[in-house]
């Protein structure tokens, strides 16, 4: 993975985190909020395309 690449993960993932701080992450296009911080890391995990370890 390039420095680019790892780049544009980070800021998905941080993107993705300041919508569960600010309240506005949905699980899905119009599911309930995520209130679990895992569910938050998960779901930015997943849209960043970033596997769990291990």
């Amino acid at each position: 993975m390039n420095g680019s690449q790892s780049r544009s993960k980070r800021q998905k993932v941080e993107k993705v985190m300041g919508e569960y701080k600010r309240g506005e992450l949905h699980s899905g296009k119009k599911g309930p909020v995520v209130k679990s911080r895992s569910q938050a890391v998960a779901i930015a995990m997943s849209e960043a395309g970033i596997g769990k370890k291990g």
